[in-house]
């Protein structure tokens, strides 16, 4: 199918970005720190953007999303999403 023919599909619904801290209440790897540790971006198809801050800044990407990242850096309810759009549902 050429390019011409794939655009030609209507758009599907999609919701809008949804920005995002990290906030972490105990820090149990002894390297992020506690308070706002990320900040992130939950994209229209689920995928998340994550930027760390501080000295080893880094920025990673969760195909899988919010799901995937807290099951990795969640550690046990210890860090939390808080959501900066407070005027759009959760």
């Amino acid at each position: 199918m050429d390019v011409d023919a794939q655009l030609e599909h209507p758009a599907r619904s999609v919701a809008d970005p949804r920005r995002f801290v990290l906030r972490r209440s105990v820090d149990v790897s002894g390297v992020s720190g506690t308070g706002d540790v990320a900040e992130g971006v939950e994209w229209s198809d689920g995928t998340v953007a994550l930027r760390w801050r501080g000295k080893w800044a880094t920025t990673v990407v969760w195909d899988y999303g919010l799901d995937a990242l807290l099951a990795v850096h969640g550690h046990n309810g210890s860090t939390v999403v808080q959501w900066l759009d407070a005027d759009r549902p959760a």
